[in-house]
């Protein structure tokens, strides 16, 4: 009897604080309340104080929401804006890493990089700053790293930066015809450590140039690279320009072309070959390799139009120096015993693009201004 009369006050003491505990939460629990902009709750303040000003506030508050609307209206906009970028993006055709929403502003940056004097070589460095250095000998390791870049399957970035590291090296320091292969490798090596996810070693290039160089040497000219370069090794190339050019130069095409693609790619690489197209910027040889293989596919057709022009910059007359140039490395009129990058794309997988021949003159009027024509 003892027990139950124990037991019971053990439930009543258990449901007494329980409810007292409920009463203690309630204090502090919020109450449900409707969400308002800030302008009501205030007006409903001032309009509980007095009447007179709360309804005068309340006038004011709707010509607060006449500005506040026109400044949603202007969000809106922005964000249909970006709405239609994204539509663009979901395109199957079109890559998402070209990241269109935002693409301007990117090439924008590029371009002024390209620009800047600590990025570029000097345009006639073989004349003034190399005593044992010809053209002829760069052209030959220009051609070599080509062949060395096939052989490791490196990216085309690699061979681009590549080139340019030994050019802006070149242009500041005088080297000897037996080191400029060892500058070509070392060059590569740090190229591919910047851009390859995972790039050959060093005793690979030691192994490729039939071992002339030993493991330090090679080391030591990639630290004395970079120290030159001052660890600026991120340029922008013809080839991070001639991307983009290439995707706009086939939107007048029903499906993407893969011959202009791989044409493009030849003519920019025949570029490297040649040091007349050194004093040229990047973007420039990229948008002179998109309207020469737009000609040669189409020599009836004019290969720039006014896409083109707003989104490279340069008008026809503008390339005409460097068309010229790359017209006559096509035609092997420039450079012709330098085969490795004709071989390579007579490949069936680069649609044989080395062998296709074009029209041996450039119609001048091609060159005019688009509003002339």
């Amino acid at each position: 009897m003892a027990d139950q009369e124990n037991n019971y006050g053990v439930r009543v003491t258990r449901q007494a604080k329980k409810r007292a505990m409920e009463a203690i939460g309630s204090q502090f629990q919020p109450a449900n309340k409707k969400r308002v902009v800030l302008g009501e709750i205030s007006s409903n303040a001032a309009s509980l104080e007095n009447p007179k000003v709360g309804s005068d506030l309340v006038q004011k508050t709707k010509c607060g929401s006449k500005k506040v609307k026109k400044a949603v209206k202007a969000v809106i906009a922005a964000a249909k804006k970006h709405e239609l970028a994204a539509e663009k993006t979901d395109d199957p055709l079109i890559d998402p890493q070209m990241c269109e929403a935002y693409v301007s502003d990117i090439y924008e940056y590029l371009h002024n990089m390209e620009m800047e004097a600590r990025r570029r070589p000097l345009v006639d460095y073989i004349e003034k700053i190399q005593k044992d250095v010809t053209v002829n000998m760069r052209g030959v390791l220009v051609d070599w790293l080509v062949e060395v870049a096939e052989e490791y399957k490196l990216l085309p970035d690699t061979l681009y930066l590549t080139i340019s590291y030994i050019d802006r090296y070149l242009s500041v320091n005088v080297l000897n015809r037996q080191r400029l292969q060892l500058l070509g490798v070392s060059s590569m090596l740090i190229a591919s450590k910047y851009e390859e996810i995972s790039p050959p070693h060093t005793e690979d290039f030691c192994y490729i140039t039939d071992n002339t160089y030993t493991k330090q040497e090679v080391v030591k000219m990639e630290a004395d690279v970079l120290k030159t370069l001052k660890f600026e090794m991120g340029n922008p190339t013809v080839k991070t320009f001639l991307r983009r050019f290439t995707r706009i130069a086939q939107e007048d095409y029903d499906a993407p072309n893969l011959q202009l693609e791989f044409l493009s790619y030849y003519l920019a690489e025949l570029s490297l070959l040649d040091c007349g197209c050194i004093k040229f910027l990047p973007s420039m040889v990229a948008a002179s390799v998109t309207f020469l293989s737009r000609f040669m596919l189409k020599p009836n057709s004019h290969p720039w139009n006014l896409a083109l022009e707003q989104l490279s910059g340069y008008t026809p007359s503008d390339l005409k120096e460097c068309v010229t140039i790359l017209h006559e490395l096509q035609s092997s009129r420039r450079c012709g015993n330098l085969v490795a990058i004709r071989e390579k794309y007579k490949q069936h997988k680069f649609k044989c693009v080395a062998e296709l021949l074009s029209p041996l003159v450039i119609p001048s009027s091609f060159f005019n201004s688009i509003k002339e024509r």
